[in-house]
């Protein structure tokens, strides 16, 4: 065991310190390019994707419960310890560079969501599968590929990351109140079983709500503490540009340095975000929209607020704290773990302890539930029998409750050497469809752009009136596209044919 877990470790941190880095830098940087900027050129409809996502879902998943769904497991415990480390490491600087990275990270969540949505197909419930292993096999015809990623992709999110966010649970409660691990065990079997049993739309419907008001309920506490100390607040965005840039030496102890900053910066940027990795696109997938390039541009907001406002709410909260904790001192996960607390309970007080244990057992429960929902899309993609969709959700109720009371290193490090080798295969599944996420993005533009003429208010119908917007609808065979699709879920798309929107030019 102790050879293997050697093995596994020096895998993992080659993956996620070299070779991932390195591919999600380039394939952000790719799609950036190919669709001219799409995260700035329509950073309006990005800001602007949520509003009326939750109503056209048809009996479906809602655009908007797809979108919670990925929040839910990018606003994590990651965002708590991951950043903690990046402060630690790089110093305040570390922040402007994971501004950048995301800034890229846009543009790749918002490639595979819209690939997740051309090539989802349609199940007998009425909802949609749709996700990495789908767009390998129908997009690249290579269901082998698909396959591989489904496995890879289903135990590392629906047996390992239970195991993972669990044991996150019990040691927050245990810290703050000291309770026995059988306990948290107990709590967290109580909490995930009916959730995960109830299948994807009961773990949608969660997410909904729960997701969305814990980050709130977060940037809420923070903007308190900014609100309440303006000096230290303008002082700590300021060093995180001076420090960045080299303008002032770096914290004390390992803290500090341009290249320690790019480095941390970059890494806590990309792995936050989860953008290429795949997890967010099996959500976008299962969504109920009339184009695929709406789901695009939500799922591409959730990077928004994972990274530029949840991270940065934590580096923040850190660096108002200042000599009242040890940021230099907190190079290990167990440190970065208590980091964020001690500078809550030292700016607010010690009563804050219990409330932020919470806090972080919430984040890892609905962690829990937006990555297993990741692995049962994965599942579907292998198999429609329901006796396998149960038995991976007692499965993974069981892993929790093990987790919740025995830390497994060993199985921590292969959900990370797994969930990289999925991401690897993920980028270059992009890459090779990056045709197609611009020809969705031209239709949509196309469509967004043209305007139709039609009866105004208390005027008959047969009397013109102002041109309106229409609302993009995707069509199977869209001139934009690289070729009609001939399988999938989208009108006629069966049958190779279909009728092309009135409003939508025609290609040259």
């Amino acid at each position: 065991m102790s050879a293997l877990q050697s093995f596994l470790t020096s895998t993992s941190d080659l993956l996620f310190s070299t070779v991932l880095v390195w591919l999600l830098l380039a394939v952000g940087l790719y799609f950036t390019v190919r669709t001219r900027a799409v995260q700035l050129r329509h950073a309006g409809s990005i800001a602007g994707a949520v509003a009326g996502s939750r109503s056209g879902a048809q009996g479906g998943i809602s655009s908007f419960q797809a979108f919670a769904i990925g929040l839910a497991c990018r606003v994590g415990t990651g965002n708590i310890v991951g950043v903690a480390l990046a402060l630690a490491w790089g110093g305040p600087g570390a922040v402007l560079w994971m501004w950048l990275v995301a800034v890229l990270g846009t543009a790749t969540a918002f490639a595979e969501s819209t690939l997740a949505q051309v090539f989802k197909v349609r199940r007998g419930d009425g909802t949609f599968r749709g996700g990495p292993a789908h767009y390998m096999s129908l997009g690249l015809g290579l269901p082998v590929m698909g396959g591989i990623f489904a496995v890879v992709f289903m135990v590392a999110n629906g047996l390992a990351m239970p195991m993972v966010q669990a044991n996150a649970i019990t040691a927050s409660l245990g810290a703050a109140s000291g309770l026995p691990a059988w306990v948290g065990a107990l709590l967290v079997t109580a909490l995930t079983a009916p959730v995960l049993l109830g299948g994807l739309r009961a773990m949608a419907r969660v997410a909904e709500y729960l997701a969305p008001f814990m980050a709130l309920s977060y940037l809420l506490l923070v903007l308190v503490i900014l609100l309440t100390h303006p000096g230290e607040a303008w002082e700590a965005l300021r060093s995180i540009f001076a420090h960045a840039l080299g303008l002032r030496p770096g914290l004390a102890g390992v803290a500090g340095g341009i290249m320690a900053a790019v480095l941390n910066g970059v890494r806590r940027g990309l792995f936050s975000n989860e953008a290429g990795l795949g997890g967010s696109a099996c959500a976008a997938g299962s969504a109920t929209v009339s184009h695929p390039v709406q789901q695009g541009l939500i799922q591409a907001f959730g990077v928004v607020v994972d990274t530029l406002v949840v991270c940065t709410a934590t580096a923040l909260v850190i660096l108002v704290a200042g000599r009242r904790v040890d940021i230099a001192g907190a190079t290990s996960d167990d440190a970065a773990g208590h980091l964020t607390q001690d500078a809550v309970a030292g700016l607010v007080g010690e009563w804050t302890r219990w409330p932020m244990a919470v806090l972080v057992m919430v984040l890892a429960y609905t962690t829990i539930i937006g990555a297993f929902s990741y692995a049962q899309v994965c599942l579907d993609y292998l198999t429609r029998s329901p006796l396998a969709s149960y038995c991976l959700q007692v499965a993974a109720v069981c892993c929790g409750a093990l987790g919740a009371v025995q830390p497994l290193t060993t199985v921590w490090t292969l959900a990370d050497v797994l969930l990289g080798m999925g991401a690897i295969l993920n980028l270059t599944a992009l890459a090779l469809l990056g045709r197609w996420v611009v020809g969705a993005l031209r239709d949509w533009e196309a469509q967004r752009g043209a305007r139709i003429v039609g009866p105004s208010p208390g005027r008959s119908e047969d009397v013109p009136g102002p041109a309106v917007l229409t609302q993009p609808e995707f069509h199977a065979d869209s001139p934009y596209l690289p070729a009609p699709l001939t399988t999938g879920a989208w009108p006629l798309a069966a049958q190779g044919q279909g009728s092309r929107s009135p409003v939508v030019p025609q290609a040259d």
